[in-house]
């Protein structure tokens, strides 16, 4: 990751109402999970996007030896039904498949109601912090949030966040120009950085979910430990694939 003292300064501030419609209608803290019969540790991190070790430590666990009815903490974010909502809806929304969804609650029927808390397996918004990492507008929120649908719509929410965290890592690198919308519309040796901007497909409005993906990048989140690119993994590109891999999630490759 690269360092640089321009950027040291938030040069904008959103109002309290902005931030907490930005959040939607769901907080993180950790989920908690009942141990069934067959589960293993191994499995219960796939289901959660975590993995054996992370749970043992956050759960204060000696062996990985588990019980049927044993509760433990695992990532994920409490998300509270609005009227209108179905299970499917809220699974497509934050990129889980409609299983994940149920078995991270134990939810086996399609019964649901308003103000009622179901857990998002493995969704975590990152905490807030004093500032953006890189200085930004509304308008510039709009438009990595409208890269990031165009980019990763059906993909998990972390890769949506890695989307919005590559701008930003070519934004504070002296190696792309400085700002959100010099790196977004970038065009170097006749060739369009992003493909979206090619096809027009950026032009399509932004989500809910897509703005908080956005927002979270800005503010420091970064699934992909600092890459400067991605690609699907269907890519026949051997200049892409000949690069270091920082992350992969899901179909999407993040590379330096």
């Amino acid at each position: 990751m690269f360092k640089f003292t321009k950027f040291r300064k938030l040069l904008i501030t959103m109002s309290s109402a902005v931030v907490l419609g930005l959040l939607l209608n769901h907080s993180a803290y950790a989920a908690t999970y009942t141990i069934i019969s067959g589960d293993s540790l191994y499995k219960i991190g796939n289901l959660f996007r975590t993995n054996s070790s992370a749970i043992m430590r956050d759960n204060n666990l000696s062996s990985a030896r588990i019980y049927p009815g044993q509760v433990i903490n695992v990532p994920g974010e409490a998300y509270t039904i609005k009227s209108g909502d179905t299970l499917s809806q809220i699974a497509k929304r934050y990129g889980l498949s409609l299983y994940t969804l149920r078995r991270g609650n134990n939810k086996w029927d399609d019964i649901i109601y308003p103000g009622q808390k179901l857990y998002l397996p493995g969704i975590v918004s990152t905490p807030q912090i004093a500032q953006a990492v890189i200085p930004y507008t509304a308008s510039d929120l709009d438009l990595l949030a409208r890269l990031i649908r165009s980019e990763a719509e059906n993909q998990p929410y972390n890769a949506k966040v890695a989307v919005g965290a590559v701008v930003v890592n070519r934004v504070q690198s002296s190696e792309w120009p400085n700002t959100i919308r010099g790196v977004i519309y970038q065009v170097s040796g006749g060739y369009y950085q992003f493909t979206p901007v090619l096809n027009g497909t950026i032009n399509k409005p932004a989500t809910d979910v897509d703005i908080k993906a956005a927002y979270d990048a800005l503010y420091g989140a970064d699934p992909t430990n600092g890459a400067m690119f991605y690609f699907d993994d269907s890519a026949t590109n051997q200049w892409l694939w000949s690069k270091p891999v920082a992350a992969r999630i899901d179909r999407m490759v993040f590379v330096y």
